[in-house]
């Protein structure tokens, strides 16, 4: 069975993520994209579907970290015989998809366990496994279909029923590097080249992101989760694209042994904007300008055909399917592939996507005509069917609704169109756009207001509160210390607090169509936190900062929701929500203390 899901940190090469646990394994890698099939899949079954393993032999402590504020992750095992290092990578701007293993020996000598298990197809296909020599390198390839994979290394391990295993003394001083690398099938080995000095490219890497991460300004609160989620961000992102994929993982339980497990390897505009806005506000413009040209090539057309949710290559048919030979994280079933929210409507998109927008031109200083053409049809499509009902945020498999938050987003929308065309002198329908603006508020407040107990609903067919209404000060619908904000904090404090954190909303109103409870979800809990700060609540958005800072794990990582009872993570991990949302909390902590000094 896999490790609990904090036991594992997070290596990529923006192009792809791997996750090493902290038993040196590396239990889950897709090869060569985010969304491709996984060649190591242990995380959702077992080490018969897949695995990558380098550890000692005998019992052994363990530390881990990430290099200088980096993406190379650096675990440490103390045995009583001695002391190994096992540096993790995924080597940037070779032109390859490959990960780099290497072991080095600290003190005395440790007896290390060598095991490669290559399953492809997400677990479901054994390889034809073979030794070759290419240029005068022994090497091992792995090929089945389209795939194929080679190990090398100084010492390769031998075949023992249908995997690759070895044992090897590790001696103070002495270092062993291992790669596996990703081709296509039909390529000839010889386009392997000669590898790098890989010192170099640990050194290369190191101060890539250690400069990279020391952009962000040093005076927020926990400033290193800070870096650290906004390097997690950065790994999320295809630096070919500019897609930003949800999670690098898919169908880790919301509820172990549940069936609320999701494929989440692909972007969805929401995140990804949210993501952006997060980016930006430490400061980072290039990844805006990436982003940007995303999001045009992605949605061109007619905006009637936007999805919710994309590929990063900007595919669209992202068919849902269940792979029914995996038996799951913690046997929760079932697994997942694709996502069939991407034929979901969902009306909040376009808001986050124009307020992202809007904090990039402001930025910048630039207005680009194509994206500003983009924004006009979306909003123009919005117009025209802004009354429908939806399936929310929270992407719902019950029936549509008229969620307030979406309808709120939907006054975002077309909120930032105006201030286009007032602050950039854009070109629009600016008395339109405004007459609807101030419709759609003047409705919210009437149909997703419950007067009685003073507080916003997550829909206008029901008394229910939803943690996303939270959120409605930051997008500029209501100042955050409205009375009927405050009414709002006051009813999530109520109905969706849980061991001090936030649920989503209450699964037991049976809004969602799925059966099964979840925990509370780490996004709401900082969107808590910054809802205090705007309330002027500071004590109680540090209170709350400070203890969910301290639920990351041992490498500053956060998965989508957090179960307190018994002190784990669940979801898929790590979360880019989660991370976005506690940069965010930050960023309003920080300038919540800025307002009080003023």
């Amino acid at each position: 069975m896999a490790l609990p899901i904090e036991e594992y940190a997070l290596i990529g090469d923006r192009r792809t993520a791997a996750l090493v646990g902290s038993d040196g394994s590396l239990d889950w890698l897709c090869l060569p994209r985010f969304d491709s099939s996984a060649c190591f899949a242990a995380l959702l079954g077992t080490v018969e579907h897949g695995r990558w393993q380098l550890c000692p032999v005998g019992e052994h402590e363990v530390s881990r970290r990430y290099l200088d504020g980096s993406a190379v992750l650096e675990t440490t095992f103390t045995t009583a015989e001695g002391v190994v290092t096992l540096t993790d990578l995924m080597p940037r701007g070779d032109g390859r998809a490959d990960v780099v293993r290497r072991v080095e020996g600290v003190r005395g000598t440790v007896r290390m366990r060598h095991e490669w298990r290559v399953r492809l197809d997400y677990g479901a296909i054994v390889p034809w496994v073979r030794r070759q020599t290419v240029d005068g390198e022994a090497v091992i390839t792995a090929i089945a279909g389209p795939d194929q994979l080679v190990l090398r290394g100084p010492r390769l391990p031998t075949a023992d029923d249908h995997r690759h295993v070895d044992e090897f003394d590790v001696a103070e001083g002495a270092t062993l590097t291992f790669s596996t690398t990703w081709l296509p099938s039909h390529v000839p080995l010889a386009s392997l080249r000669t590898d790098a000095d890989h010192r170099e490219v640990v050194d290369a890497m190191v101060r890539d992101g250690s400069s990279w991460s020391g952009q962000c300004r040093g005076d927020l609160p926990h400033a290193e989760v800070v870096r650290r989620s906004l390097l997690t961000l950065r790994l999320l992102t295809d630096e070919q694209t500019g897609g930003i994929v949800a999670a690098p993982t898919t169908s880790l339980p919301e509820d172990p042994g549940g069936e609320r497990n999701w494929d989440y390897r692909f972007c969805w505009l929401r995140d990804a904007a949210l993501t952006l806005d997060s980016l930006l506000r430490a400061g980072y413009t290039e990844e805006a300008q990436l982003w940007r040209r995303w999001l045009l090539r992605t949605v061109a057309g007619d905006p009637q055909d936007l999805q919710i949710v994309y590929a990063t290559d900007g595919h669209r048919r992202l068919t849902e399917l269940t792979l029914e030979h995996l038996p799951g994280y913690a046997g929760s079933r079932p697994v997942r592939i694709g996502n069939g929210a991407a034929l979901q409507r969902q009306l909040d998109v376009v808001g986050e996507v124009m307020i992202a927008l809007e904090r990039a031109r402001q930025v910048t200083g630039h207005a680009d005509a194509d994206a500003w053409a983009l924004q006009r049809a979306l909003v123009d499509g919005l117009a025209r069917g802004w009354r429908q009902k939806d399936h929310g945020l929270w992407e719902i498999r019950g029936p549509q609704r008229r969620f307030t938050h979406s309808q709120a987003m939907v006054w975002a929308a077309f909120d930032r169109a105006v201030r286009a065309v007032e602050e950039f002198d854009l070109p629009g329908p600016v008395d339109t756009w405004r007459d609807l603006r101030d419709t759609v508020h003047a409705e919210v407040l009437e149909r997703g207001y419950d007067h009685d107990r003073g507080t916003f609903v997550q829909h206008d067919e029901t008394t229910e509160v939803d943690a996303s209404l939270l959120v409605l000060p930051s997008i500029g619908f209501l100042a955050g210390d409205d009375p009927r904000m405050l009414g709002t904090i006051a009813a999530v404090e109520e109905d969706l607090l849980r061991d001090g954190l936030v649920l989503r909303y209450r699964t037991q109103s049976g809004v969602d169509g799925l059966a099964g409870d979840e925990h509370p979800f780490l996004a709401c809990s900082f969107w808590l936190v910054s809802a205090y700060a705007r309330a002027g609540r500071t004590g109680d958005a540090h209170e709350l900062f400070d203890r969910l800072c301290g639920l990351v794990n041992d490498v500053g990582l956060l998965s989508e929701e957090y179960d307190a009872a018994h002190g784990r993570m669940v979801g898929n991990f790590p979360q880019a929500f989660s991370h976005l949302a506690l940069v965010r909390a930050a960023f309003d902590l920080a300038d919540a203390a800025r307002v009080r000094t003023a």
